[in-house]
Parts: C-alpha cells; sequence; structure tokens
C-alpha cells in the first residue's frame, strides 16, 4: 500500500508538471504557441520576449507551483529519501516532455527551482541567489541556470546533507546542459539574446 502511494505521487508530480504554463498563457492571452516563436521555449524568458512582464510573471509562477505542490504533497504524506526526490525529478520531467502538449516542453528551469524550494528552502534559496547573481552580472538568463543548476547538487550535500536529492538534482543539471545546448552554442558565437530583449 505505501509503494503504491509513493508511486502515484511521482506519477502525480509528472503529470502536474506536464501542464505547461507558457502555452496556456500563450493562449488565453492571444500570443500563439510560444514553441513557434522567439526562442522556441514555452518558457517565462520567452514569455517575456512574445507577451511582455505580465506574461512572464504568471508563467514563472505557474511553473514555480507545478515544481512546489507536488513535493509538498509528497511530504505531507510522509515519503522522504528517494521517493521525494523522484517525486521532485518526475515533475521537473513532466516540464521537459509534457504528455499533454507532444512531449515538447521547456527547459525547466522554474519548475525545477520550485523543486528546490519545496525540497529545502535554503537549497532553493541558494540556487534563486546564484541564478540573481549570474543574470544581474550577464543579464543571460540559460548561463545563470546553468550555473544555479550545476551548484544545486553541492547545496544538497552542504546546506542539507541529502545525497538522494544530491542525485536528483546532478539528474536535473545534466538535463539542463542538454535542454539549453543549443544556447551554448549562441553564448560560445556571442548571439545568445538578453533579458528582456524581444
Amino acid at each position: 500500500m505505501r509503494g503504491m502511494i509513493e508511486m502515484a505521487l511521482v506519477v502525480f508530480g509528472y503529470l502536474a508538471g506536464s501542464v505547461s504554463a507558457g502555452i496556456v498563457v500563450a493562449r488565453v492571452m492571444g500570443l500563439g504557441d510560444p514553441r513557434e516563436g522567439g526562442s522556441g521555449n514555452p518558457g517565462a524568458t520567452n514569455l517575456l520576449r512574445l507577451g511582455g512582464r505580465r506574461a512572464a510573471v504568471i508563467t514563472l509562477l505557474a511553473d514555480a507551483l507545478k515544481g512546489v505542490i507536488p513535493v509538498l504533497a509528497a511530504q505531507a504524506a510522509g515519503i522522504g529519501g528517494g521517493w521525494l526526490a523522484a517525486v521532485g525529478l518526475a515533475a521537473f520531467l513532466g516540464h521537459l516532455y509534457p504528455v499533454f502538449f507532444g512531449f515538447r516542453g521547456g527547459k525547466g528551469i522554474a519548475t525545477g527551482l520550485g523543486v528546490m524550494l519545496a525540497w529545502s528552502l535554503p537549497l532553493g534559496i541558494g540556487v534563486l541567489l546564484a541564478w540573481a547573481g549570474v543574470a544581474a552580472l550577464t543579464r543571460i538568463s540559460s548561463l545563470a541556470a546553468l550555473v544555479s543548476f550545476a551548484l544545486a547538487p553541492v547545496g544538497c550535500l552542504v546546506l542539507i546533507d541529502a545525497p538522494a536529492l544530491a542525485i536528483a538534482a546532478g539528474l536535473m543539471a545534466v538535463l539542463t546542459g542538454w535542454r539549453h545546448r543549443g544556447n551554448i552554442q549562441r553564448m560560445a558565437a556571442g548571439t545568445e539574446p538578453r533579458i528582456g530583449k524581444r
């Protein structure tokens, strides 16, 4: 019975992650499919380019909640350790490969941050501060994401001594690098868009 509850929460995490806020917000606001415009990513940064600050903020908050809610539900059910890590990773994977949108999702930064904030407030704040610091210095959202998520596994070990979460955070960091491979190429070429540029 316990195992069924844990598996159900992992599935819930994936399904929650699969609700692509950027696509929904863009449709409601008449912006079209964000996967077909701007950077082609249905995340907050691209919504900022396509629809302005309001669209970006709504998308950011909704995508973060997709990570927060499943993890909090798992914690409320008394689940920890590897299963808690799996629930958070499932929500992240749902955003990247959403079953409701043809498995074409975003890059998972807001959802991943939501997961980490729910795993541990100090961990989430640390990752958020790392993102904000790099973003403020460079104005490149993708670089901020890559650096902050690369530091997340270290934060899991140093700040909260959670090896299972560190493994999940490490997988999230690897997937973040893979999903940002085009951004990495553009950064190397000096053509990566800056934050706020449409």
